[in-house]
C-alpha cells in the first residue's frame, strides 16, 4: 500500500469519512498531500550525501468556499498530512529544520477544487537567558517571528547547547556568531546602543545585508544571515520592554 492510500485511510477513520464527502466535488485531501511532498522534492536541498534539507513550515491556500468548508476540519487534516510528509522524509533521508507547521488560508484568484502550497524552512529557535535580568532592554533579534533580548555584553548563537540563542538549523555552526552590545555616553545619561556582529570561525559564514562578512557595525533593521536563518536587530525607543525569553 502506497503512503498516499495510507494517508486517505488515516484520515478517513480521523473524521469518519464526513471530510471526504464535504469535498467531493472540491479539493480533495490526497491532492494535498500529493502537493505537499512534490514541494519538499522540488525544494530539498543538500547538506551531505545522506541529508537534504526541506521545508518544515506550509501554508495552503485555498479558495473561500474551500477554506470555509475545510474550517470544522482542519486541524484533523493539518495533523495527517504532517504524519504524512514525516513519513515521505524518512524515507528519502529529508531534515526538517524545526517541528512541521502546517495553516490554511483564503486566496481571492483561487476557484473551488482549486489550491496552491507556500513553503519554507523555519528553524526552531530556543532563547537561554544568562545575562543579568535587571537591564533595560535597547536591543532585540526578531528570528523566525519572535523576539530575543540583546543586552550588554551580547550573546552567542549557534546550533550547540552552550549558545546563548541556540538555532536548529543545519547550516549553523555549534558557535557561528557573536552578538556585542555597547552603551555610548550621552549628555544626559545613557546615550545609543552600539551593535556589532562578529563570525566565530563558523563553516558558512554570515552575511549582513546580503554581504559576506567576519565582523561588522549593525543598524536599526539590519539582517544578519546565518545558515538559512535571518535574524534582523531592532534598536527599541528608551521606554519600550521587552521580556527576557
Amino acid at each position: 500500500m502506497g503512503g498516499l492510500q495510507r494517508f486517505e485511510q488515516r484520515l478517513e477513520q480521523a473524521i469518519s469519512g464526513v471530510f471526504a464527502r464535504t469535498f467531493r466535488s472540491a479539493v480533495q485531501p490526497v491532492e494535498v498531500a500529493a502537493a505537499l511532498q512534490r514541494e519538499l522534492d522540488n525544494q530539498a536541498q543538500v547538506l551531505s550525501r545522506q541529508r537534504r534539507l526541506v521545508p518544515n513550515s506550509f501554508v495552503v491556500e485555498l479558495s473561500d468556499g474551500d477554506l470555509e468548508r475545510l474550517a470544522p476540519y482542519d486541524s484533523a487534516l493539518a495533523s495527517e498530512l504532517s504524519t504524512q510528509l514525516s513519513e515521505h522524509a524518512e524515507l528519502q533521508s529529508y531534515v526538517f529544520p524545526g517541528p512541521i507547521r502546517i495553516v490554511f488560508e483564503s486566496a481571492d484568484d483561487l476557484g473551488t477544487g482549486r489550491f496552491r502550497v507556500r513553503s519554507h524552512a523555519e528553524a526552531e529557535v530556543t532563547g537561554q537567558s544568562r545575562r543579568g535580568g535587571s537591564q533595560r532592554t535597547r536591543a532585540v533579534l526578531e528570528v523566525n517571528g519572535t523576539e530575543h533580548p540583546l543586552q550588554a555584553p551580547g550573546l552567542v548563537v549557534g546550533r550547540g547547547s552552550e549558545a546563548d540563542l541556540r538555532i536548529n538549523d543545519p547550516g549553523v555552526s555549534r558557535r557561528h556568531a557573536e552578538f556585542l552590545i555597547t552603551t555610548q555616553p550621552g549628555t544626559t545619561g545613557t546615550g545609543p546602543v552600539h551593535v556589532e556582529v562578529h563570525d566565530m570561525g563558523s563553516t558558512n559564514g554570515i552575511r549582513v545585508d546580503g554581504q559576506k562578512v567576519a565582523r561588522a557595525t549593525l543598524r536599526d533593521g539590519s539582517r544578519v544571515q546565518i545558515g538559512h536563518t535571518s535574524l534582523v536587530l531592532r534598536l527599541l525607543q528608551e521606554t519600550s520592554q521587552v521580556a527576557d525569553v
